[in-house]
């Protein structure tokens, strides 16, 4: 669902996320959408991961209780924008985008097909990545869910974090701009 409401609660940064500036990142293995598995700390060249809490199945009624909470709303925007974004991105000397929830990889492969992302999602469906990285999380329907943030890793350290990230729709759009000011 891409539309998108504009009476949603607004996340505030409540700190949740000031510990990842400049932390190294923890060797962690996760399922990709490709079918392989991939340790992110074993890249070097600039990498964004955008964490998201769920994306909605195609034609999924999106509930009043999700939209409730401050930040849930807004999967699908997010990942468009890294989409739309992708070529900016690139000559910007990002290497790879990944995006990563706590869906598993088949829910995560129909997504990414669904919205013709030109990227990978990452499943941290055993909630590793969130443990290692101490994640802002919260829970929806008896499931964890990651906090919306984005992360931009070189050689293994995470250089810059965005968190919180609204509205969703914009989030490849600060990383742009970031990365065009250390230009």
């Amino acid at each position: 669902n891409t539309t998108f409401p504009s009476n949603l609660p607004i996340p505030h940064d409540d700190g949740a996320c000031a510990h990842l500036t400049g932390l190294k990142m923890p060797s962690v293995t996760l399922s990709v959408t490709s079918g392989d598995r991939l340790d992110v700390s074993t890249l070097s060249d600039l990498t964004i991961v955008f964490c998201y809490p769920r994306t909605g199945a195609a034609g999924e009624t999106i509930t009043e209780d999700w939209n409730s909470i401050p930040g849930a709303r807004g999967c699908t925007p997010q990942a468009c924008s890294f989409r739309d974004e992708m070529a900016e991105l690139r000559r910007l000397g990002v290497k790879h985008v990944f995006g990563v929830s706590t869906q598993d990889t088949a829910y995560q492969k129909e997504a990414r097909d669904r919205l013709h992302s030109p990227y990978q999602l990452l499943s941290d469906e055993h909630l590793e990545f969130v443990k290692a990285l101490k994640l802002p999380t919260f829970g929806w329907q008896d499931k964890t869910h990651i906090a919306r943030c984005a992360l931009a890793i070189q050689e293994g350290t995470i250089v810059n974090v965005w968190y919180p990230v609204f509205p969703p729709g914009t989030s490849a759009r600060e990383v742009v701009s970031w990365l065009k000011s250390r230009k």
